[in-house]
């Protein structure tokens, strides 16, 4: 694995769940990701060509350099430093899409939501609705597990500020647009955490080969799509708003533990998984 120093860890050296190895083809602009992502050859084998990508200039520096620096509290952990690819249950029936991984969240652990404040609701959340095991994550090697969902993001490298460009996020799509096509006969519901990922996950599912609605409705909080399935794909398929798990918006209430409950117990039954009983 990389050393105090190093900016990321290398494909195939240990890390837990690390889905590439040194053979992994790497995209270094957004043609090679359409050309990769189109060739992939399962769904394992898209992961891991999303682990490696070093398509956006700015984005790798940016993850390379935190990886490096890292904040004081985590000066003592290696990170991850690479692009956090789709993770959960292969064949879903609700899949989560956010906006990036965190700096010292996916970006030092490997894994998306995992190890960051908004990742500390999320899991929670998932765990008190039955689609998680536990109701922590906080490093690839902890044992959680998701129950029946998937998590991807519209961004796979975490951006300066949390905000990545519009050219990024169409740079990344077919990463995304791939991976929803490959889970595409089990998703019943798509959960969508934020207005970015909103808007990131409407051309991914276009590209998919699913029905857009027109005017494509506008994010809000348990706002509810329905959108047709890709041929062969049996429907109906729903799309779910819900605010982010932010630090800004658990802070000022704007999301609550009650709020992110009723979303995932809602996208249980938009997906047709039975109620959940806690305990």
């Amino acid at each position: 694995m990389t050393t105090a120093n190093a900016p990321f860890v290398p494909p195939g050296t240990g890390w837990p769940g690390d889905p590439a190895g040194p053979g992994t083809p790497v995209a270094h602009d957004a043609r090679q990701v359409q050309d990769l992502a189109a060739a992939a050859p399962d769904l394992p084998g898209l992961c891991a060509r999303q682990s490696v990508c070093r398509a956006c200039d700015r984005l790798v520096a940016w993850r390379e350099k935190v990886a490096v620096e890292r904040r004081r509290s985590f000066a003592a952990e290696e990170y991850w430093g690479r692009p956090v690819p789709g993770w959960g249950d292969d064949a879903p029936a609700i899949m989560i899409v956010g906006l990036a991984p965190a700096a010292h969240g996916g970006n030092r652990t490997g894994r998306i939501f995992t190890g960051d404040r908004s990742g500390d609701w999320l899991f929670a959340s998932l765990y008190r609705t039955g689609l998680a095991v536990q109701p922590t994550s906080v490093r690839a090697d902890d044992g959680q597990r998701l129950v029946g969902a998937r998590m991807a993001a519209t961004v796979r490298c975490a951006p300066p500020d949390n905000k990545p460009t519009p050219g990024e996020r169409d740079t990344c799509l077919p990463w995304l647009a791939r991976e929803i096509a490959d889970v595409a006969a089990s998703v019943r519901c798509f959960v969508v955490l934020g207005g970015f990922g909103w808007q990131g996950l409407w051309p991914a599912l276009k590209q998919a080969g699913y029905t857009i609605p027109r005017p494509r409705p506008k994010f809000g909080h348990a706002v509810e799509a329905e959108i047709g399935p890709p041929a062969g794909v049996p429907g109906p398929v729903a799309v779910l708003g819900c605010y982010h798990p932010s630090q800004q918006n658990t802070f000022t209430g704007r999301v609550t533990t009650q709020m992110l409950d009723a979303v995932f117990t809602r996208a249980r039954e938009l997906a047709g998984l039975p109620p959940h009983a806690p305990g």
